[in-house]
């Protein structure tokens, strides 16, 4: 069994900010791959399913961003799970919109919802990376990721949840690369390779150069020619 959460806030309010990109990934993966309904336990809500061959527990705490750590710790305790059965899907502002990475441990890099999980759980678990871009100005953040995504990125984000839920499978079995890959399928599909498929065409042979028409002058006149 594994836990995975998406990091957000709760309330319409919140439900198409940046900051709340976790929840929507948890909402695609549960609503494609046929989740229980969302019921309220943990200080958030929960979805139940299978991801091939692995149970899974979506969560998306409703605590509020700062204190996500609570409702993850009450799951992982309940479950007897460890923290490195965890997995947190999160907004990455040191990622441009639409890029995806995935991470074993390390800091929190100053987002409240993992600086909470490192205080209730541990450090030791993976992350899935979002990136939503970064305003520019580290006081611009704040308010960067708390509205909504423009209309400008909907394309994209859609996308990105699409691949992150075409992928889930692989990351449940922890194929990264594959799920990586499932997400660049959807965000930077490949040119079709129609045209490289087909048969080169034969080469055209080159044209035959004319044949001199024949000199039909008399001996004088050559050599009157040749002398003008």
């Amino acid at each position: 069994m594994k836990l995975w959460t998406g990091l957000g806030n709760p309330g319409d309010k919140y439900a198409r900010n940046r900051h709340n990109i976790g929840f929507m990934a948890m909402d695609t993966i549960a609503a494609d791959h046929g989740f229980t309904p969302w019921k309220s336990k943990f200080q958030g809500l929960v979805a139940e399913g299978r991801l091939g061959g692995e149970k899974l527990i979506l969560l998306k705490p409703t605590t509020f961003m700062n204190l996500s750590g609570q409702s993850v710790g009450e799951a992982l305790r309940f479950h007897k799970l460890d923290s490195t059965d965890l997995t947190v899907f999160h907004d990455e502002l040191d990622l441009a919109p639409g890029k995806v990475r995935v991470k074993s441990g390390g800091g929190h890099a100053g987002h409240n919802g993992l600086r909470s999980i490192h205080q209730h759980c541990s450090p030791a678990y993976d992350r899935v990376r979002l990136g939503i871009g970064h305003p520019g100005h580290k006081d611009a953040v704040p308010g960067y990721v708390l509205r909504d995504f423009p209309k400008a990125d909907a394309d994209w984000l859609d996308d990105l949840l699409r691949g992150i839920s075409d992928g889930a499978v692989a990351l449940a079995e922890d194929a990264a690369d594959k799920f990586l890959n499932a997400i660049a399928l959807r965000v930077n599909p490949g040119r079709s390779s129609t045209s490289a498929n087909k048969a080169p065409e034969p080469a055209k042979p080159a044209p035959k150069s004319a044949e001199p028409e024949p000199d039909t002058r008399s001996a004088l006149q050559k050599l009157a020619d040749k002398f003008r």
